[in-house]
């Protein structure tokens, strides 16, 4: 297995842009993909921007962001853009259909030694190998939100994963400057699991009228030193997003990760949190 020097991104959205951005600034030419050219526009936009930032804040060298920008494409054909990448990472919104359809063309155009990888922070890495040939070169690298800042990665080892393929993708995760942890494949991994579980039982005590929001979610940064609180970290993540990976990991470990009916209310009136303005808290003032 050839060292990896070229990555493609599959989805511009907030993740696959993030993770473009890493990429490029640790050197590595970068594709991006999307199908839609507009998302393409954005996320360019977007990127080029947190590159201004990090240079002005002194982060980045005015040299290392000019670097990262030339190393950066966008395109909307799938073909190319991972035709010549040793590492295709999947960051699409967290539908096992979507991803399974784009894995499998992906497998089809890409060379025998590329690595694909997925971005899922709960579908099984097991089940989505099963789509396609290279299944020991399959795995999932999971970045935490936003990815320029968040300092780990999650390592997924289905269980086809090899060893190499596990030490490739850890290598290009310290050389992004992050820190790996690698976990079994079981549903929502160590982090989705734990971090779900804490933002279920929050809403449930908002539901039982223990304390309000505010409160809740001060207990968790002050008691517990938590950077910030459950329900306003399901505000940000998007409560609809929150909902569908209760569902699924209450579909395999239980009903322990059963969804709040106040969840559910909320993300049915479309309160989803601050992409809509509401959830737990007011947005539109923020």
């Amino acid at each position: 297995m050839a060292n990896i020097r070229n990555i493609a991104v599959i989805g511009s959205g907030t993740m696959g842009r993030g993770i473009a951005y890493l990429g490029a600034v640790a050197g590595y030419d970068t594709v991006v993909f999307d199908v839609d050219a507009g998302a393409l526009d954005a996320a360019k936009g977007s990127i080029e921007s947190t590159l201004r930032k990090g240079v002005d804040k002194g982060k980045l060298s005015d040299d290392v962001a000019r670097g990262a920008q030339e190393r950066l494409h966008f395109v909307s054909d799938l073909e190319p853009a991972v035709r010549d990448s040793d590492l295709i990472i999947e960051a699409v919104p967290e539908n096992y259909d979507l991803k399974r359809d784009l894995f499998a063309q992906a497998d089809l155009f890409c060379s025998e030694s590329a690595i694909l990888a997925s971005n899922t922070s709960s579908i099984s890495i097991t089940k989505l190998a099963a789509n396609v040939e290279r299944r020991e070169q399959f795995v999932g690298l999971h970045f935490f939100n936003p990815p320029h800042v968040m300092k780990l990665i999650e390592i997924v080892r289905g269980e086809r994963t090899s060893d190499e393929t596990v030490s490739q993708v850890r290598a290009v995760a310290e050389r992004m400057g992050k820190t790996p942890i690698v976990v079994r494949d079981s549903p929502g991994f160590a982090t989705s699991r734990l971090g779900v579980a804490i933002g279920l039982e929050a809403i449930r005590m908002l539901e039982e009228s223990v304390a309000s929001a505010e409160d809740i979610d001060r207990a968790m940064e002050l008691g517990y030193n938590h950077p910030m609180g459950p329900l306003r970290l399901t505000d940000l993540v998007g409560l609809d997003v929150r909902l569908g990976i209760a569902e699924y990991l209450a579909s395999t470990l239980g009903p322990r990760f059963e969804p709040p009916r106040l969840l559910r209310e909320l993300v049915a009136a479309g309160k989803l949190g601050k992409k809509t303005g509401e959830g737990f808290y007011r947005w539109s003032d923020e």
